[in-house]
This record gives structure tokens, C-alpha cells and sequence, in this order.
């Protein structure tokens, strides 16, 4: 039966394949997944702000229902179409029923949601209509947008620099020199890629652009970082220019487009771990009025959610997830042209349907074999909330992992704790002793100082602590263990000894990540010293505390240059592009290989209370012979140098005790070395360069 306010239309049985809404001759197919549903009606709406449907469009349950998927092939509609559901079946919390047919769904496939003038999540908590402010989704055709030829940069892990960038906080400060509209946008990004480009990164890992709820945070603030989601198919629409039903999903293919034409890759943010639905207190938005006990993790007590994610509930890894997740990566491969995923949280994906880590879990396989994704990068953040932690020994044979151990490790040694010169040495050639087991490549250890969770680099060496009221929860949110050191002063100071100090240790922590195997990535605003003064949870900081500073490209451009530099130097080098351990050897061979040292040529000292260490990296098919030297003491360390055949010279390359420019030297106008020894400052490092 079709219900209408104006003219009635023409219905089909419609099709049970693909789920969403796809455009075909004559008209739109809609396909919804909801087990255990009475009674199903399609809403279709005027504008995306109508407060009431058009036309509803009630399936019949003998013609439109197959198993547990509702469809209607609707003739005359196509793209920009703006469309919800109302599910109708038991309402029983305490047996993990949540149908309500009050609420306006989100279809879980919608491509584009509009609705956000007037949602109102509260509106979608208590039990009341919330039609007028409920999010819409909007039928998208894939086939309208002309790519121009574009395709995929295809950049080997062993040759990618990857930026890791927040899309609204990139250019959303007023100083950012884009256009009011653009700031903030897919939009405004395009016109900063030349800046990108500059820096010599080959990849940006955008977190979350999948559509989420910025209201989905404390009172009074706002979801910055976007974990939040609540489509998945979606590209965020407050990070677009454009307005209209089509303009998030056009201006983004416009962004891959550009940053594809500059050789820089896109690696979403995906966070396939929980939705925005939250507890059991919060809104009815989707999954939880479609099908709760199909995609969530329950409790015994099935009123509520087992919470694996922080976040308030958990994804089941059941079939129909799978089936999400695997549709939702092939889509934003296939029509959105993007190179890869960082999957947050992922060790949630490992636990069975009861919340049990499985051996092998079904759907990272999946995601491992999927010829539609065999191209893609896909990295995991190889741990999840409720301490599920899997760094080395992460599910299936691809997954490259975000490694948490090298960044402790790095961070512990720059600041001069003892007993980590020996760990030190595992992070620096590309974590074998996490990997050596999986048998994958040292370029499958992503490795970081810092990332959006944290510090930002420059606080990391200005705060022992960290200072996040600001998040209005007296600061409890955040971690406590940050392996941070504020150099003699906490935050601010106009102290130059401290300063300068601040300035080497950021140099420091640079020098260690460029000089290390595995796949580097650095977080965006670090190349200029960003700051979030002491905050390091700013997920509900949508303001100056986390947008990227543009006047900093200027006022540290000197430490700009170097990070530029030092960028541009190891994409240079073949030994860094190596994709297995370097061979350790006590002298230079032809294969890539590396010499460990201390102070003394050939004797690394790996004693409990050794804050230095020195290497020779050697890759003698290239001709390449580097020599580094680290100390983090506080007192001066006088290094032997290894001997170089007659008529050739090391040549200072860095030296972070120096002032720029002398802090980085070219190959070409470095000064030559004459003497066997070299003087390493206190918590300073120095790469050397044989010529």
C-alpha cells in the first residue's frame, strides 16, 4: 500500500541485493536490513528540513519482505532523493529489542545524510516522534561524477611518509589564508596541498570522515576528532563547502582527485568498533532501531552494552557486520578512489559475537582476502578499550599496525630513562621482535612519536603532565603515562636555555623516527610545533587549541626547514627502503645491514644505565654509508668514527645541538669531518654521511 499527501506512486516487489538505495532505469531500489521487524515504512521527503514525509511508502510484508531484508523499487525517483525508515517490532530492552516506530531511521547504507539544521539527538533518546528532527539519508548514483582518467598512486609502504591530518582543523583557523567558506573543508584542504607537497609526505590518514555526530560529546562541547559515527557510507557534511544533497560526496571525490594528482595517497580513519547510539541511554539513530541484538555486543542483562570500545557500546563481528564493513571499504575504494584504511580501534574486530578474542576472526580475514581491497593499504590500531592489545600479532596476513611500543620506547630513551638503549635497538630496525613471528616486512611496523591521541611533539617536551580541563571532566580524561618531559619548566616559558632545550629534544625525537626502518607517520601541526597547551585528549577542542596555526609555517620556519629536510633526505636513501629487517653484521656488506656501536666503534652499550647508542647503516649497492650517533645524556659524549677508505670524509648531515641552518646540511655542503672522533652534545644527535 502506498500512503501519500499528494499523488500516489508507482511500487515494485524490488530487489533483497545490494542493501541501501541504488539508482536503476526507472526508478530507485531500496533494501533494509532488520531482523525480527514488523512492519517497515520508507519515508521520502521533499527537502532534506522537511519536518514531515511527502510520501510514505508501507512495505507489505508478503510482497516486499525476503528473510530479514525489506525492499521496494520506487519508479520515478533518482539521484538526491532524500529518504529515513520507521521500523516497527517488540519493544522489549531487556531482551535487546529496541523497535520503536516513533523514530526516524538512518538507513545504515545511506551515501550522503542531511538533516542536520534541525536534528536534535535528544530528540532521538526519549520515546517521543522525532520525524522533524531526525537525520536523513539521500540516494547517491555513483555514476554522475567524471574521475578525468584519475588513479591510484599505488605508493609502496617502503616508500610512504604518511601525515596524519584532521580535515576540519587543517585550515579552520581564521589565519589560514582560505576563503570563510572553504575553512574547514574538503575544499579548503584542496588549496593547502601545495603545502603538502612541500613537506615531502607521500600519504594523509584523514581522521574520521565517515559522518558522525559532533553532538555526540559532553555538554556544551563538541565531537572534534569525529569518533562518533553514524554512516558509514557518508562523507562528513560539516567538512563541505557545498550544501546541497550531492555536495559532501562530490567535493571529496574532488579532494581524492587533487591529492591523487599531487602523488599523495588518502588512507581513511575508519572506526568500525562502535556508532554514536552509544548506551543504553543514548539515541535511536539506526542499527539500534533496525536490528540492536544483530549488530551490538550484549550484555547478560540485554538492556545494556558490553563496552569494549570506551565509547559505550560495541560492534558485533556478526555476519551482517561483516557484510557492512566489507561492502562499506569496497564502496569507498571503488567510487570514492581512496588508497587505504587505519582501522581504529581494531582489536574490537578480533572478539567473537560474546566479546571473546577468536584466533582467527572471520571478518579480518575477510577484510585480508578481499580482492577488492587487495591493493589498499589497511593498517590496524592493534588494540581496543577494554585492554585487547595484539601489536605483532595482529590477525591475518596484510594488516600493517600502528606501533605503540616504538613510540613509548622512542620518547622514553630521548628523554634520558634508563634501561632503553636495548629496547631502543628492536624499534630502529623495524620491530623484529614484534614481527619476526607474523612474517611480515619491517615496513608493516607504522611507526610514530605521536598521533591525535596525546601530546602534539611540542608538548611533549614542554609538560610532565597533562593539563585537559578544558574537557570539562576535571581532568580524569586522557592518559596519565605520556613519557613526556618538560625540560626544567612546566608549559610556557620565556626562559631561553629552556626553549632551546625544548627545540633539540623535538629535533631529537625527529632525528630517531627518520632514522628508523618501518613506515614513518607524523601528526599534522608537528613540522611547526602545534600545541594544545598541555591537553592531550582534545577529542571536544573544535577551536584554536586544535586547529592547525598557519602563521607558525612562518614564525618556526626554521624547524620547518629542518623536518622538510630531514623528510627529503630519507626519501632519498634506498636503505630505508628495504622492506625486511636490516641484516646485523659487525662490518658493512653489500646486502642493507647495520652496525651497532656506543661510544667505542663496535661496542654498544646496553647496560641499564647507557643513554647513548650509535649505528652505521650501510647499503654498499647504492653506495650508501650513514653513521648515527645519539645521547641522551646530559652531559657531552665524545663518539669514534668508523674508518672510510682513503679519499673519502663523513659529512655532517645533523647535528641537533647546532642552530639552523647548520642543523641540517645538505649532502652537497656539508662540512667534512677530519677526525676520528666526533663530540655529540648533551641530548643531542648527529647523522653522519660518507663522501
Amino acid at each position: 500500500m502506498v500512503l501519500t499527501n499528494a499523488t500516489a506512486i508507482a511500487v515494485q516487489p524490488g530487489d533483497s541485493y545490494p542493501l541501501g538505495a541504488m539508482v536503476r532505469d526507472g526508478g530507485v531500489n531500496f533494501c533494509l536490513y532488520t531482523q525480527g521487524a514488523r512492519k517497515v515504512e520508507l519515508l521520502l521527503f521533499e527537502t532534506p528540513e522537511s519536518p514531515q514525509p511527502h510520501l510514505v511508502v508501507q512495505l507489505d510484508p508478503d510482497i516486499h519482505h525476503t528473510f530479514h531484508y525489506w525492499h521496494v523499487f520506487v519508479m520515478g525517483l533518482g539521484a538526491g532523493q532524500v529518504y529515513g525508515y520507521r521500523v516497527d517490532g517488540p519493544y522489549n530492552p531487556g531482551n535487546g529489542q529496541w523497535f520503536n516506530p516513533n523514530k526516524v531511521l538512518l538507513d545504515p547504507y545511506a551515501r550522503a545524510v542531511v538533516g542536520w539544521q534541525t536534528y536534535a539527538r535528544q530528540a532521538a533518546i526519549d520515546s517521543s516522534d522525532n520525524c522533524a528532527q531526525a537525520l536523513r539519508g539521500v540516494v547517491v548514483d555513483p555514476l554522475q561524477y567524471d574521475w578525468e582518467g584519475d588513479s591510484h598512486p599505488k605508493t609502496p609502504y617502503a616508500a610512504t611518509v604518511i601525515y596524519e591530518l584532521h580535515v576540519g582543523g587543517f585550515t579552520q583557523h581564521p589565519n589560514s589564508g582560505v576563503a570563510d567558506k572553504k575553512r574547514g573543508t574538503y575544499a579548503g584542504l584542496i588549496e593547502k596541498i601545495p603545502y603538502l607537497k612541500s613537506l615531502g609526505i607521500t600519504a594523509v590518514e584523514l581522521m574520521p570522515v565517515q559522518q558522525f555526530d559532533p553532538n555526540d560529546a559532553p555538554s556544551g562541547k563538541t565531537n572534534y576528532w569525529g569518533y562518533s559515527p553514524v554512516a558509514f557510507f557518508a562523507p562528513h557534511r560539516q567538512y563541505s563547502s557545498r550544501q546541497d544533497c550531492m555536495g559532501p560526496v562530490d567535493e571529496f571525490r574532488d579532494l581524492v582527485k587533487a591529492l591523487h594528482r599531487a602523488g599523495i595517497e588518502v588512507i581513511l580513519d575508519v572506526v568500525f568498533n562502535h556508532t554514536a547510539e552509544g548506551n543504553h541511554g543514548g539515541p535511536t539513530l539506526s542499527l539500534r532501531g533496525l536490528s540492536n541484538e544483530s549488530y551490538y555486543i550484549l550484555e547478560d542483562d540485554k538492556r545494556y552494552y558490553k563496552n569494549y570500545s570506551g565509547c559505550g557500546n560495541t560492534l558485533k563481528t556478526s555476519a551482517i557486520t561483516a557484510y557492512l564493513v566489507l561492502d562499506c571499504l569496497r564502496y569507498w575504494v571503488s567510487e570514492m578512489h581512496v588508497d587505504g584504511f587505519r582501522f581504529d580501534l581494531a582489536s574490537v574486530l578480533s572478539r567473537s559475537t560474546t566479546g571473546e578474542p577468536l584466533t582467527n576472526p572471520p571478518i579480518l580475514w575477510m577484510i585480508n582476502t578481499d580482492p577488492a581491497l587487495a591493493g589498499t593499504k589497511i593498517i590496524a590500531e592493534a588494540w581496543d578499550a577494554a585492554g585487547l592489545y595484539q601489536v605483532g600479532h595482529f590477525a591475518g596476513e596484510r594488516f600493517a599496525e600502528w606501533n605503540g611500543p616504538y613510540r613509548d620506547q622512542v620518547r622514553r630513551f630521548v628523554r634520558g630513562d634508563n634501561g632503553m638503549a636495548r629496547s631502543l635497538v628492536d624499534r630502529i630496525v623495524g620491530s623484529p621482535d614484534l614481527y619476526a613471528q607474523s612474517q611480515r616486512g619491517a615496513n608493516y611496523s607504522i611507526h610514530f612519536v605521536t598521533c591525535h591521541d596525546g601530546f602534539t611533539l611540542y608538548d611533549l617536551v614542554s609538560y610532565n603532565g597533562k593539563h585537559n580541563l578544558a574537557n570539562g571532566e576535571d581532568n580524569r580524561d586522557g592518559a596519565d603515562t605520556n613519557w613526556s618531559w618538560n625540560c626544567g619548566v612546566e608549559g610556557a616559558t620565556h626562559d631561553p636555555a629552556v626553549q632551546a632545550l625544548r627545540l633539540q629534544q623535538a629535533k631529537n625525537l625527529f632525528v630517531v623516527w627518520a632514522m628508523s626502518q618501518g613506515t614513518p607517520m607524523m601528526l599534522m601541526g608537528d613540522e611547526v610545533l602545534r600545541s594544545q597547551q598541555g591537553n592531550n585528549n582534545a577529542y571536544c577542542q573544535n577551536n584554536e587549541l586544535s586547529w592547525f596555526d598557519w602563521d607558525a609555517v612562518t614564525t618556526q620556519n626554521k624547524f620547518l626547514r629542518f623536518i622538510k629536510e630531514i623528510i627529503t633526505f630519507i626519501q632519498s636513501l634506498e636503505v630505508f627502503k628495504h622492506d625486511y629487517p636490516l641484516i646485523v653484521t659487525p662490518q658493512p656488506i653489500l646486502e642493507p645491514a647495520i652496525v651497532w656501536h656506543g661510544v667505542r666503534l663496535g661496542t654498544p652499550d646496553w647496560s641499564h644505565y647507557s643513554h647513548s647508542l650509535a649505528y652505521t647503516l650501510a647499503y654498499r649497492k647504492y653506495d650508501e654509508l650513514l653513521h648515527i650517533m645519539l645521547n641522551a645524556f646530559h652531559n657531552p659524549l665524545t663518539f669514534e668514527l668508523p674508518p672510510l677508505p682513503v679519499g673519502q670524509y663523513w659529512r655532517r648531515i645533523v647535528d641537533t645541538a647546532l642552530e639552523a641552518p647548520e642543523d641540517f646540511c645538505p649532502i652537497e655542503v656539508a662540512p667534512k669531518i677530519d677526525s676520528n672522533v666526533y663530540q655529540v652534545e648533551p641530548h643531542a644527535s648527529v647523522i653522519l654521511m660518507a663522501r
